[in-house]
């Protein structure tokens, strides 16, 4: 396929002083120091940005979300879920009742007609979402897990993705 054809977004969630709630954004540091990826593919650090979200997925062709969920499961566990997968399940998506989470965003995309064409979702089960910048032990290996089922997934596309 041809990669200059694609807008690809890998977009990490998460609040980095919050634990294992950061995954996410660890996930998306660890992807922009150990690879070089071509100009369609996009690593972005949404953080906490909750409605501020929308415009990343919006201009995407292809979104890849990377998250803490509280899911049920055992912590460490990594989920991989396609947006119907998603949607199906009772998930936490944000800390508190106040924010917006990912579904919520991705639905004011979807009822303003620029959802991505296809929305993938690599979740963590959290072990510790206690204020710290760590992940704790458990999800910590996940991250380069997490990682190279990204670049594995994307290889699987047809891009090239080099080690830095």
């Amino acid at each position: 396929m041809d990669d200059h054809n694609k807008n690809i977004s890998i977009i990490g969630i998460g609040n980095l002083l919050m634990g294992d709630e950061g995954f996410g954004v660890h996930v998306i540091r660890y992807l922009e120091k150990r690879f070089v990826f071509p100009h369609s593919v996009r690593l972005v650090d949404c953080g906490t940005a909750g409605i501020y979200m929308a415009p990343v997925f919006e201009q995407a062709k292809i979104a890849m979300v990377v998250d803490a969920a509280g899911i049920e499961g055992e912590p460490g566990q990594v989920i991989r879920l396609d947006h119907t997968g998603m949607c199906g399940r009772q998930i936490q998506s944000s800390m508190s009742p106040h924010q917006i989470g990912v579904l919520e965003v991705l639905e004011i995309c979807r009822l303003r007609g620029n959802l991505p064409e296809l929305i993938e979702f690599f979740l963590v089960i959290p072990f510790d979402i206690e204020p710290g910048i760590e992940l704790s032990s458990v999800v910590a290996p996940r991250v380069r897990e997490v990682s190279d089922m990204i670049v594995s997934r994307l290889r699987d596309m047809g891009l090239e993705i080099k080690d830095a």
